[in-house]
């Protein structure tokens, strides 16, 4: 192996928490989302050519990502399967300590999105891409990026103030 290729592979593997949070923003369901980044780097490890050295390789990987989790989605729609529901108590990403908001709230937010929404809000907010970025991944313009992100933040923000107030209520 080549030390290009053995950096190519170190990266890859650097980038596998990022890969899979990702993923399962998409996805939702745990084993739907290894599965996703599983086909993403046997895609990028046979095709390695066609990454350009010195571009982002993250971009590149989340470009796979969602092109598979697309591939995926058209494929049960002819399946006519269903998606497996969200489980309780799993996270997307480590929780924060301290942090103000349910971490079981969020996920129940995140998955009131629909799944263009969930994609934009996974690599912009949550992967930290540049919106320009984030639109050459998903392959849209970037005034429907922020459109999506836009209307995700109000969701977000109003499932939210709803757990919230339900929590208060609780007490």
């Amino acid at each position: 192996m080549t030390p290009a290729e053995q950096q190519f592979r170190a990266e890859l593997v650097n980038l596998l928490p990022r890969l899979r949070r990702f993923a399962r923003a998409l996805a939702r369901h745990r084993e739907d989302a290894d599965d996703l980044v599983q086909a993403a780097l046997e895609r990028a490890l046979t095709r390695r050519e066609q990454w350009t050295p010195g571009t982002r390789l993250d971009s590149w990987m989340f470009k796979i990502i969602n092109n598979a989790w697309i591939d995926e989605v058209r494929s049960r729609a002819r399946r006519d399967a269903l998606f497996a529901p969200e489980e309780e108590g799993e996270g997307v990403g480590a929780p924060q300590a301290g942090s103000p908001v349910d971490a079981i709230a969020v996920r129940r937010a995140m998955a009131l999105l629909n799944d263009d929404q969930r994609a934009a809000v996974g690599l912009v907010l949550v992967e930290g891409l540049p919106y320009k970025e984030a639109a050459e991944v998903l392959g849209i313009p970037i005034g429907t990026l922020t459109s999506r992100l836009a209307r995700a933040r109000e969701q977000l923000q109003a499932a939210l103030a709803d757990a919230a107030g339900g929590a208060e209520a609780a007490r």
